[in-house]
């Protein structure tokens, strides 16, 4: 039998890390002396590239964006990794996942090492067979070359084989570019009809229905 693969974006499809990067957003832009009134309006932040976030909504140069991420990284290292939370249902999940016979990865923007950390702390890293992620310059840091990455890393050759498992449309995206079949999770941080709107194969409303959707 052919192994099957479920690759999973972490922020939001397996931790609720929404209090620990929203904190360090706020602690980045207040050092621009940017402030924030409505912490609901940095929700759009959560997923997508640092980088891409700072250029997009406050109009910052690549070179001001990268200098930006490093002073995010001041308060997410120190404290912000860890104000964060597994959704209910997620090591069940996991669980039955391996039980099905899948192989787990996960494939984030956030950086790797920091992914290890977070999933560490969490006891979950027993379930991943590889744990991918960015690099700290960068360098790989949108979803479509963190899959791919993860891909090469693990030998998948038979796209068919590997489902992509997200919250935001990057996730989706990036499952398109590399040829996969993408699942939306509602419980995440996406806006209402984003993954829709992104194409999704499939939309689930909790881990539990993963299981069931997956055989």
């Amino acid at each position: 039998m052919k192994k099957k693969y479920v690759l999973f974006d972490l922020d939001g499809t397996l931790t609720d890390s929404r209090e620990g990067i929203i904190n360090s957003i706020e602690y980045m832009l207040r050092f621009y002396g940017i402030s924030v009134e409505d912490r609901e309006s940095l929700l759009p932040w959560l997923g997508p590239p640092l980088k891409d976030s700072l250029m997009k909504y406050h109009g910052f140069d690549e070179r001001t964006a990268l200098e930006g991420v490093e002073k995010y990284r001041e308060y997410f290292d120190r404290q912000g990794i860890f104000e964060n939370r597994l959704f209910p249902g997620i090591e069940d999940m996991l669980f039955c996942l391996k039980e099905k016979g899948y192989v787990l990865l996960v494939a984030t923007s956030k950086p790797e090492v920091a992914a290890v950390r977070v999933l560490k702390h969490f006891d979950l890293e027993k379930y991943f067979d590889y744990i991918g992620g960015a690099t700290l310059d960068d360098s790989r840091v949108k979803k479509g070359d963190v899959i791919r990455y993860v891909l090469e890393k693990c030998g998948v050759e038979d796209k068919s084989l590997a489902t992509m498992v997200g919250d935001r449309e990057h996730d989706i995206q990036g499952a398109k570019e590399n040829g996969l079949k993408a699942v939306g999770v509602l419980y995440g941080y996406s806006a209402p009809g984003e993954l829709a709107d992104a194409a999704a194969d499939y939309l689930v409303n909790t881990p539990k229905d993963l299981v069931k959707l997956l055989p």
